[in-house]
């Protein structure tokens, strides 16, 4: 599972989303791409479900690149915990995504079975996708 090996603060404040995303933001490395269409914390575990189902689904026929990466600490309080006495530990990690953010590439592959595979890893994540070809955006589509 993806998690940093050192941060500088153990735990961060939430912070907001607002606007869609100015950086990650178009097909940079592969031929396809699979696109956020929402605004959202995705986990190290939802990133990692849908980089088995890409696997899986192509059968190292081409190459992944995943674009995002979970940095941002999400902390909790314990259940039946009175209010107070701090903030709670980190539970786990999450990556900011905002729209139009590129999450997952795939290259070296049909467009077909790049189709397919990033459907499925797109219903493994939390959020509304879109399957994009870097001909499209290089088109303005």
């Amino acid at each position: 599972m993806l998690s940093p090996k050192r941060i500088k603060h153990r735990k961060q404040q939430r912070g907001t989303m607002p606007g869609n995303a100015t950086r990650c933001n178009s097909v940079a490395f592969g031929d396809y791409a699979l696109v956020a269409m929402d605004r959202m914390w995705i986990t190290n575990r939802q990133i990692e479900a849908a980089r088995i189902a890409l696997n899986r689904h192509i059968k190292r026929g081409g190459k992944i690149w995943i674009r995002i990466y979970p940095d941002k600490p999400y902390s909790k309080k314990p259940a039946e915990t009175r209010m107070g006495k701090g903030k709670g530990a980190p539970e786990y990690w999450v990556a900011v995504v905002k729209p139009g953010t590129v999450m997952f590439e795939l290259g070296g592959i049909e467009k077909a079975i790049a189709q397919e595979a990033m459907t499925l890893a797109g219903s493994k994540l939390p959020i509304k996708t879109k399957f994009v070809a870097r001909a499209d955006m290089e088109l303005g589509a």
